[in-house]
C-alpha cells in the first residue's frame, strides 16, 4: 500500500477580488509515494508545489479528488481526525519557523507537549533527537544564537519529535549556503536510511533533487508534467521545463551563438557524446578515436554523478583526415549516443 496516494486532485482558490478569476493551483494531479522513498518535487514559482504539500498534510482541502495517507482517505475527515493524521507527518520549513522565545530544547518539546506526551518520555525523546542531529551541546541555547544550518537541524529534530512516518520538506535548504545545504541533505539521507522515514522534498533547485532524491516529480502550472527515477529524468528529460532544470546542473550542448564562438577558436568537426551510466567509459571512447588516427579536444560540457552512476555530455572538436573522422564517428556512435553539431 502506498504511503501517499493522490488521485485526480484539484485545488481552486476563489478570485481575490470581485470580478477576478479563480486560481487553479492544482489541476488533476495523480501522485503515488511508496513507504521509504525520497521523492523530489521540483518546479518554478507558481507551479503548485507548496499547495501540493498543504493538501498532503491537510492544511488545505481539495476542491475535488482523493488524497490517501497510509491508505486512509483524508478529504472526508473531521478536524479532530485530521489532527491525528498530522501527528504522523513532520514538516520542515524554508524559514525554520522556530519559536524565538524558546530554547532549542523547548522548540523540540513543543509538538510533544501538544501531543500530550508524558514528561519523562518527552525528555528522553528530545535528548535522543538532539544527539541525532548533532546539537546536544546547544540544548539550552536560544534560537538567535544559532547559525542557519543549526536552526534547520532544530527544525528537523522538531519535525521528528512525534515519530512521523512521512516528512515534508518545503524549500528547506533555500535559505542556506551551499556547504550548509549539503550538510542538511546528508542529515535527511540519514533520517531516511536509519529511521525509515519517507521524505517528500519540495524545491526549485535540481541540485537538491540530484543529491537527495531517488525519484523526481516535475510540476508546471499545477500539473505533473514528468516523473521518474532521478537518473532517468536527468539523463533524458522529455519536457521543456525539465530540460531547463537539468541545464542548471549539467551542460547539454552549446547554443548556436556559443557554438559559433567555439568554432572560431577550435578547428575540426564538433560532436556531442552523451554518457549515461557506467557501461562505457570515457577512456574507451577516446581510445577509439585515437585508434582511427583522430585527435580531439574537449571544448564544452561535463560529467556528473547521481546515485553512483555517471551521466553528462561532452562536446569534442575532432581533427584528422576527413575519411578517418567519419569512420571514427561511426565507430564511437556504436559506443555512446553521438551527435554531429553543424557549423
Amino acid at each position: 500500500m502506498p504511503l501517499v496516494e493522490m488521485t485526480d486532485v484539484r485545488k481552486t482558490f476563489p478570485a481575490a477580488t470581485r470580478g477576478g478569476q479563480d486560481v487553479e493551483a492544482i489541476r488533476g494531479v495523480d501522485l503515488t509515494v511508496e513507504a521509504g522513498e525520497i521523492v523530489g518535487v521540483v518546479g518554478y514559482s507558481g507551479a503548485g508545489k507548496s499547495t501540493l504539500v498543504r493538501l498532503i498534510n491537510a492544511l488545505e482541502t481539495t476542491t475535488s479528488g482523493s488524497v490517501r495517507i497510509g491508505g486512509r482517505e483524508i478529504t472526508t475527515l473531521k478536524e479532530r481526525e485530521l489532527r491525528e493524521v498530522r501527528l504522523g507527518i513532520g514538516m520542515i520549513f524554508q524559514q525554520f519557523n522556530l519559536f524565538r522565545s524558546r530554547t532549542v530544547w523547548g522548540n523540540i518539546a513543543y509538538p510533544l507537549e501538544v501531543a500530550g506526551v508524558a514528561k519523562d518520555e518527552r525528555n528522553r525523546r528530545i535528548s535522543d533527537l538532539l544527539h541525532f542531529v548533532g546539537l546536544a551541546d546547544k540544548a539550552h541555547s536560544h534560537v538567535e544564537q544559532l547559525s542557519g544550518g543549526q536552526k534547520q537541524r532544530v527544525g528537523i529534530a522538531r519535525a521528528l519529535a512525534t515519530n512521523p512516518s512521512l516528512l515534508l520538506a518545503d524549500e528547506s535548504t533555500s535559505a542556506l549556503d551551499p556547504e550548509t545545504t549539503q550538510e542538511v541533505l546528508a542529515l535527511l539521507r540519514r533520517v531516511n536510511r536509519e529511521l525509515g522515514i519517507t521524505i517528500i522534498v519540495i524545491t526549485h533547485e535540481m541540485d537538491v533533487v540530484r543529491s537527495l532524491a531517488q525519484r523526481v516529480v516535475v510540476m508546471e502550472a499545477g500539473r505533473i508534467v514528468e516523473e521518474g527515477p532521478v537518473l532517468q529524468v536527468l539523463s533524458d528529460p522529455q519536457q521543456p521545463v525539465t530540460r531547463r532544470f537539468v541545464a542548471t546542473i549539467v551542460d547539454d550542448e552549446p547554443d548556436p551563438e556559443a557554438l559559433a564562438a567555439l568554432h572560431s577558436r577550435h578547428a575540426g568537426t564538433f560532436v556531442k557524446l552523451a554518457f549515461r551510466g557506467d557501461d562505457v567509459r570515457q577512456s574507451d571512447v577516446f581510445a577509439e578515436l585515437l585508434r582511427h588516427g583522430v585527435t580531439f579536444e574537449l571544448v564544452y560540457g561535463g560529467i556528473e554523478e547521481v546515485q553512483g552512476e555517471t551521466f553528462g555530455n561532452l562536446t569534442l572538436a575532432l581533427d584528422g583526415d576527413p575519411d578517418a573522422v567519419r569512420t571514427a564517428v561511426a565507430a564511437v556512435r556504436d559506443l555512446v549516443p553521438t551527435t554531429e553539431l553543424a557549423r
